[in-house]
């Protein structure tokens, strides 16, 4: 079990606010208790140099985007470098809105950016790919942008747990399973769990 975290309540500053009104909150009440587990994480990371993690959801009402925007913030302190935080669902998109007015659109590649507090870099696609564009698209955007960060957490939802996530998993140090907090039973966690790539098992992280 890798822990923990509880959901936040909304910020006030400027880009909480932004990820606020998409339904990120990073502030509030519970911000302690968050950064503290977020921390934990990150420092795990860190010590088991894993430069590239992907997060797999338990089900489809797990929102994978919030947790790592917060394990990316986390590892920003920790490490004292630039970490990126990659929406890898480019079926279904979690995070669009979040390349307006502000990000930055790259040629040729499905990915657009946005930093945050200068050092958190959200890579998210304006729009739903094809299917077949789905992992070619990731792999190069890990290929040619991992030098850049000293972390990158990759939100794999939506991809097939058959297939796709072991391709994924290919260009992953590392994968950890995400579940919801009194929601997801131990025995879906263990079947999902048998089903992540030999070797590069990191754990379960519970949220809400």
């Amino acid at each position: 079990m890798l822990g923990r975290v509880d959901t936040p309540s909304p910020s006030h500053d400027d880009d909480d606010a932004l990820l606020a009104s998409i339904g990120i909150e990073l502030g509030g009440e519970k911000q302690g208790e968050m950064k503290a587990a977020c921390a934990r994480i990150a420092r795990r990371i860190r010590e088991d140099k894993l430069k590239v993690v992907g997060f797999v959801p338990s089900d489809e009402s797990v929102a994978v985007p919030p947790l790592l925007i917060q394990l990316g913030l986390a590892l920003c302190e920790v490490s004292g470098h630039t970490v990126a935080v990659v929406d890898a669902n480019l079926r279904y998109p979690g995070l669009p809105m979040l390349n307006r007015d502000k990000a930055i659109d790259h040629e040729g590649s499905a990915f657009s950016t946005l930093w945050l507090r200068g050092s958190l870099a959200l890579l998210s696609p304006p729009r739903a790919e094809r299917a077949g564009e789905v992992v070619p698209q990731l792999a190069r955007v890990l290929l040619e942008g991992a030098d850049l960060f000293a972390h990158v957490l990759v939100d794999l939802t939506g991809f097939e747990l058959l297939g796709e996530h072991a391709t994924a998993a290919a260009c992953m140090d590392a994968v950890a399973l995400v579940g919801r907090a009194h929601h997801t039973r131990e025995s879906q966690l263990v079947t999902l769990a048998e089903l992540m790539p030999s070797g590069r098992f990191l754990g379960v992280l519970l949220v809400g």
